[in-house]
C-alpha cells in the first residue's frame, strides 16, 4: 500500500454498488488529448492551462466562513476554483475545487504570500493545513508569520467533484480474506474483485477518470495559484504530493518561488506506478523489522518478545488466529494488516500499536477489535474513506501504463513475497484494478529542470518505507540546483512534520529568505519513541 493513499481497507473489495454520478458542473467528456497546438507550440493542455490561470487571476476567490460541516473554525475561511475538467477544452466542461485558507500571522511588512500544501494520496485532503496555525503548531509558526496557509480538495477529492467507485458502506465492511493466497483460487477470487471494482470506477465516475491524472492536478495547482494572486508558487509536498510538485515543476518551472518536497516519490517514468509499489513492499519490510527490534528493545513495557524473531512469531500467531476465526467477527487477516502498517508509515504510531498488541497477547482481544476493526456507523468517515480510495486508483491508474499479464503480477508479487510479506500481496490486489482499467492510461510526465526553477528543497528519511530514499535522490539529480536534507537513520513518513531542530531550521530558513546549504545536510535522527 502506498503511503500516498489515505488509510482503507485492504482487499476483497467487494462489487459495485448503484450508479453514482461525479458531481460535476456538467456531463461526460472525452478521453485527455495531449495534441500538439502548432499556432502556440505548446501542447493543447499548457494552452488550456493559461487561459484557465489567467480567468482565474480575474475571477479570484470569495472567500466566506467555512460550511459549519466542514469542520473548519474561524478565522479560517474557505472558497471555491472553477478549472476545466479537461485541459484540452479549456471552455468546455467545469468543476469547482474547494480551498482554504488563513492569513499570516505575522504583519503586513512579514508577509510573502500564500504556502499551499498537499498531503499526498493520490486521494488527500490538504483542507486541515490551515489548522496548523489554529492549533498553534509550534514547528510551522515562524513560517506562519509570512505565509497565509492555503489548503484544498484535489480534482475528484471531498468537495471537489468528488468521485466514488464502489458503495461506501461496502467499502469498509470487514472482508476477512487473508491476503496472502493459498491456492489458485484464492488468486482468482482476488482478480475477479479487482476486476469489479475498476468496472465500479467506470460505472460510478466515469466521466471524471479519463481525467484523474496528476498532470491535470498540477495544472489545478497552477490555476489555484492564479485566483490566489499569486504570481509564483510557494509550495509544501508531501509523500504523493512530491510527485504532483515534481510534475508541477517540470510542467511550470517558471512559476515557481519555493518549493518543499518531503518524503519523495521516485519521480523516473519507468517506477509510475507498478514498480513504485514493488519497491514499497522492500522498503515496508525492512521498517516493520525496525519496529519490531524496537519492540523487542522495550519488552518490559510491551512482553512481546526480547528479539525481533520473538515479536515476529507473535505477529504470525495473531494472523494465524484472525485467519482461523476472525477476532471479534469483524477482524481477519486483511483488518490486521490496515491497523498494524501504521507502524512502519509513522513512529508516532509505534507505542500505539505496540500497546494494541501487547493487550491482545495479554488476553484482551477486545482493544484490538475496537482499534482495528471498521465503524459501520460512521458514514462521513466511510464516504471519505472509499473516495480516497477511489482517487488513489484512478490516478494511478490513469496517469501510467500498468501491465496487463497476470502472469508478470503474479511472478512479481510472488517473488517478491518470499522476502517480503509484510506487505507485498495486499498492496498488489488493491493495485490490481490497474490491470484492467477502463480508460486510456497515460505516459507520465518527464521530471527534468526547466527555465526558470529555482532551488527546490528536498527533505527525506533513509529508511522511509511509503517512499524510499532513492525517490528523494533521485529527484535531487533531476531538478538541478535542488538541495537534499537527509534524516540518517530514520524512517517515519512526513519528516517536516517532526521535531528535529537540524531540519525544522534549516525549512524555516528556506521558506523564510530562500537560502540553503552551500551543499547536501545530513541530519541525525529526530527522538526514538519511548514507550
Amino acid at each position: 500500500m502506498r503511503s500516498m493513499r489515505p488509510s482503507r481497507r485492504v482487499t476483497a473489495l467487494g462489487s459495485a454498488g448503484a450508479l453514482v454520478t461525479a458531481t460535476l458542473i456538467a456531463g461526460a467528456v472525452a478521453a485527455p488529448s495531449a495534441t500538439a497546438d502548432s499556432r502556440h507550440g505548446q501542447s493543447r493542455e499548457q494552452r488550456g492551462a493559461a487561459i484557465a490561470a489567467e480567468r482565474a487571476a480575474k475571477a479570484g476567490i470569495d472567500w466566506q466562513d467555512c460550511p459549519a460541516d466542514w469542520g473548519f473554525e474561524k478565522p479560517i475561511q474557505c472558497g471555491w476554483v472553477s478549472v476545466p475538467l479537461d485541459y484540452a477544452h479549456p471552455n468546455g466542461k467545469q468543476i469547482k475545487l474547494a480551498v482554504d485558507r488563513i492569513g499570516n500571522t505575522g504583519t503586513k511588512e512579514e508577509r510573502q504570500g500564500a504556502l499551499v500544501y498537499n498531503p499526498g494520496g493520490p486521494g488527500g485532503s490538504g483542507m486541515r493545513f490551515p489548522r496548523r496555525v489554529t492549533t498553534k503548531n509550534p514547528i510551522w509558526a515562524n513560517t506562519a508569520k509570512a505565509y497565509d496557509f492555503v489548503g484544498f480538495d484535489p480534482r475528484g477529492v471531498g468537495h471537489s467533484a468528488p468521485i466514488s467507485c464502489i458503495d461506501p458502506q461496502e467499502f469498509v465492511k470487514a472482508p476477512k480474506a487473508d491476503p496472502v493466497p493459498d491456492t489458485e483460487a484464492d488468486k482468482s477470487a482476488q482478480r475477479k474483485l479487482a476486476a469489479e471494482y475498476a468496472d465500479g470506477c467506470a460505472e460510478r465516475s466515469g466521466a471524471m477518470l479519463p481525467q484523474m491524472t496528476t498532470p491535470n492536478t498540477a495544472r489545478d495547482l497552477d490555476v489555484i495559484r492564479a485566483a490566489l494572486g499569486e504570481k509564483k508558487l510557494n509550495y509544501l509536498g508531501v509523500s504523493y504530493g512530491t510527485y504532483l510538485g515534481a510534475v508541477y515543476g517540470t510542467l511550470f518551472p517558471g512559476h515557481v518561488r519555493r518549493m518543499v518536497v518531503d518524503s519523495v516519490v521516485n519521480p523516473s517514468r519507468e517506477n509510475i506506478w507498478y514498480q513504485a509499489n514493488l519497491e514499497q513492499d522492500i522498503a515496508f519490510e525492512g521498517r516493520w523489522k525496525d519496529w519490531e527490534d524496537w519492540v523487542a528493545k522495550n519488552d518490559a513495557a510491551f512482553h512481546l518478545g526480547d528479539t525481533r524473531a520473538k515479536v515476529q512469531d507473535q505477529w504470525l500467531k495473531l494472523r494465524a488466529t484472525a485467519k482461523q476465526s476472525p477476532l471479534g467477527g469483524v477482524v481477519g487477516p486483511a483488518e490486521l494488516i490496515s491497523f498494524f502498517q501504521s507502524a512502519p508509515y509513522y513512529d508516532s504510531s509505534w507505542v500505539p500499536v505496540a500497546t494494541v498488541f501487547s493487550k491482545y497477547v495479554a488476553g484482551d482481544t477486545q482493544a484490538l477489535v475496537d482499534a482495528a476493526a471498521p465503524d459501520l456507523s460512521d458514514t462521513a468517515g466511510n464516504i471519505a474513506s472509499e473516495n480516497g480510495n477511489a482517487v488513489y486508483t484512478a490516478v494511478e491508474c490513469t496517469d501510467a501504463k500498468w501491465p496487463t499479464s497476470w502472469k508478470k503480477w503474479d511472478r512479481d508479487n510472488t517473488r517478491l513475497h518470499k522476502d517480503y510479506p509484510f506487505m507485498t500481496w495486499a498492496n498488489a490486489w488493491m493495485n490490481l484494478p490497474c490491470a484492467t482499467w477502463p480508460v486510456k492510461q497515460q505516459t507520465p510526465v518527464d521530471v527534468k529542470t526547466g527555465k526558470g526553477l529555482p532551488a527546490v528543497l528536498i527533505v527525506q528519511s533513509t529508511r522511509d518505507a511509503a517512499t524510499p530514499y532513492p525517490g528523494a535522490v533521485e529527484l535531487h539529480k533531476r531538478f538541478k540546483g535542488s538541495r537534499l536534507i537527509t534524516e540518517k537513520d530514520a524512517g517515519s513518513h512526513g519528516v517536516t512534520g517532526l521535531v528535529n531542530p537540524c531540519i525544522n531550521s534549516r525549512v524555516d530558513a528556506y521558506l523564510l529568505t530562500g537560502t540553503t546549504d552551500s551543499s547536501d545536510v545530513t541530519c541525525t535522527p529526530h527522538a526514538t519513541p519511548t514507550p
